[in-house]
């Protein structure tokens, strides 16, 4: 058996998804980002069931209303995961139950990009799950041991969104709520609205892009918004950009921004830039006798 090399012409003619996430808060319009994007080739994990910004729109829609749903779905959209044991959830043993009860996994292949609305409401079914698990209970007493639970949701939530981050032939949007809080030093920080640390800590790490959708002042102080694309940006968004061919702010439309996402690539000498390199002021010399 010859190493499994991808060459490079093999690698750039593979078609790849797009997975990213969208924060903002609470009314900025995330949900009717659905509006941007082809109906029909779409697919909508309504986990919010705050579909009224979307009435009218005309694509599929699924809504889990538990977590045992979520990870079926998850399964059932990004296929098995072969390094996993058959006792473990995104096993072909799952799988292979999934495709049991749902049918052929074919249904769902007209569908370009998943949009999950939100992560936040899945994480709250997640945890909600995590509480009646034998690891959420102290082996000793039997009482509810809330660390336990924390520590399986935090594992719950990264393997469910490992497993739809290689799902590589479609787009998988994840949209969640940001919460504006201060820090010890009475700073305005920003962090994405989902129960526990974990989730929130790893995600940018898993997915390709993070935007935050928020209202940036325009040329005439009015506000509108926009999407926030890049790490380095002055109001401290979350924020990612794998592709390094977004902006620092670009407008509020989904379909438009994966289409320049996928566009193709400036050389790296080109988008990348290497400030020369400035050398650490040399430390002062002592005076004699003060050493």
């Amino acid at each position: 058996m010859a190493l499994p090399i991808i060459s490079a012409d093999e690698r750039l003619a593979q078609h790849k998804g797009i997975k990213g996430c969208i924060f903002g808060k609470s009314g900025i319009g995330k949900t009717s980002l659905l509006w941007t994007l082809n109906a029909s080739t779409t697919l909508f994990m309504d986990l919010e069931a705050g579909d009224l910004a979307v009435e009218g729109w005309e694509g599929d829609t699924l809504r889990p209303r538990t977590w045992k749903e979520c990870r079926d779905f998850a399964v059932f959209i990004g296929g098995p995961n072969p390094a996993l044991r058959e006792d473990q959830p995104y096993s072909q043993a799952h799988f292979d139950e999934v495709c049991g009860r749902y049918g052929d996994p074919a249904v769902i292949a007209k569908y370009e990009t998943i949009f999950i609305d939100s992560i936040t409401v899945a994480g709250r079914l997640c945890f909600q799950w995590c509480r009646g698990q034998p690891e959420a209970f102290s082996d000793k007493t039997g009482k509810a041991d809330i660390r336990g639970a924390y520590g399986l949701h935090g594992r719950e939530m990264i393997a469910w969104l490992t497993h739809l981050q290689h799902t590589r032939g479609k787009h998988v949007w994840f949209v969640g709520i940001l919460d504006e809080k201060l820090d010890d030093f009475n700073r305005k920080v920003w962090s994405p609205q989902i129960d526990g640390s974990k989730t929130g800590l790893e995600l940018p790490g898993i997915v390709d892009q993070v935007i935050t959708m928020a209202d940036i002042p325009d040329a005439n102080a009015q506000p509108q918004r926009a999407f926030v694309c890049q790490t380095l940006n002055r109001w401290g968004f979350p924020a990612k950009d794998r592709s390094g061919r977004l902006d620092l702010v670009e407008p509020p439309h989904l379909g438009r921004l994966m289409e320049k996402i996928q566009s193709p690539a400036a050389p790296a000498s080109e988008r990348l830039i290497w400030p020369p390199r400035i050398p650490a002021d040399p430390a002062p010399a002592q005076e004699p006798g003060h050493g």
